[in-house]
């Protein structure tokens, strides 16, 4: 018999949930989705469990995102699936974003796309040496989910577009400059920390036992090269639209925004736009429901498009890295195409969150 795709158990006064699809990076499943989402809400009114740890088998890396070939392969056809996936996906990002327990998630080593769903809305986040954070879906034809919409925008000035147009990849000392982490720890001492905070909170109470055990395992990364961009991110990562700011790193003509413009040029036109659009949105609700709802609007639509299917067949499938967008430049993506993909769903197909969360 395999062994479960999620492992969860109760430790200490700890409520754990180690992802565990090594050989796939742990790439979320529907059925992972489910699992979690099953032992957090049976956590939730247990006095038992004061805390929720996040962490992942072996040391690959905490989880590079979803199930994207077979999101493609249900996109070439019907659909539903990829729905299904994206359905129950988001109703676990939204039961960790409100979770009424401290949520600690030790992103040590890759995470990315449906990783980076699950660890922020943690209110611990662990970075070690090893942490590489990347929203890379502009790369593939898709969009910055599980959360994106309302966590990048929210980033120091325009960090969170930045990272959302390029899938620039950081590391933990800009994981911490830009809030994508809240702690920095050696990966050698990852375990020692799990069981410090195992022990600890079988006695103490959760934030006060929390507190007191971090410090004693975190340390102070190297600087963060993002800080030597801020400036350049901010001006130049502002315009009204992406031609904008295609336009802007272009008269800058500088060695970092010709890096970023190379980069740029790469990815889906559509992508980019529906990615600007979504955190222009996402920036302005107040209700973290509304924005997965308005995710999950995209995710029906983008994910059955041209380009994502184009996208995971260059990147993923055949991996030659050339991927034939349609359209190809960013003024073939007009604004009628992008309220289409934005529009709200028929009656009964829009995402809700989980009846235990209803008003």
């Amino acid at each position: 018999m395999s062994e479960a795709e999620v492992l969860t158990r109760i430790e200490g006064g700890v409520g754990r949930v180690t992802l565990n699809r090594p050989a796939a990076l742990h790439a979320l499943t529907t059925n992972m989705c489910r699992l979690i989402t099953a032992a957090l809400l049976d956590w939730r009114g247990n006095p038992a469990v004061k805390a929720i740890l996040l962490d992942h088998a072996g040391e690959r890396g905490f989880c590079a995102g979803g199930d994207i070939r077979m999101l493609a392969e249900s996109g070439a056809g019907d659909g539903r699936a990829a729905r299904e996936f994206f359905h129950a996906e988001y109703r676990l990002n939204h039961l960790l974003f409100g979770y009424p327990k401290p949520v600690v998630a030790i992103m040590d080593g890759v995470t990315m796309g449906g990783g980076v769903g699950l660890s922020m809305p943690a209110r611990y986040r662990i970075a070690t040496e090893r942490t590489t954070y990347a929203m890379p879906e502009t790369g593939i034809g898709l969009f910055p989910d599980v959360g994106g919409g309302w966590y990048l925008p929210r980033k120091p000035g325009k960090a969170g577009l930045w990272l959302a147009l390029t899938g620039a990849r950081i590391k933990a000392a800009d994981c911490l400059a830009l809030g994508v982490a809240t702690h920095y720890a050696l990966s050698a001492n990852i375990e020692a920390l799990k069981q410090a905070l195992v022990e600890a909170l079988a006695d103490g109470e959760a934030v006060d036992a929390i507190e007191t055990v971090l410090p004693q395992f975190t340390a102070n990364p190297d600087p963060a090269p993002v800080a030597a961009h801020r400036a350049e991110i901010d001006r130049l990562f502002a315009g009204p639209s992406v031609e904008a700011i295609f336009a802007a790193l272009e008269a800058d003509g500088g060695e970092w925004a010709t890096a970023q413009l190379k980069t740029l040029n790469t990815k889906s036109p559509q992508t980019m736009k529906v990615a600007f659009r979504q955190l222009a949105l996402g920036a302005a609700m107040t209700d973290f429901a509304d924005n997965m709802a308005m995710e999950y609007r995209i995710g029906a639509r983008v994910v059955q498009k041209h380009d994502f299917i184009e996208g995971v067949r260059a990147v993923i499938v055949d991996k030659d890295n050339s991927p034939r967008w349609r359209p190809d430049t960013l003024e073939g993506v007009t604004e009628a195409q992008l309220d289409e993909i934005f529009a709200p769903l028929p009656p009964g197909e829009e995402w809700t969150p989980l009846p235990e969360l209803q008003a």
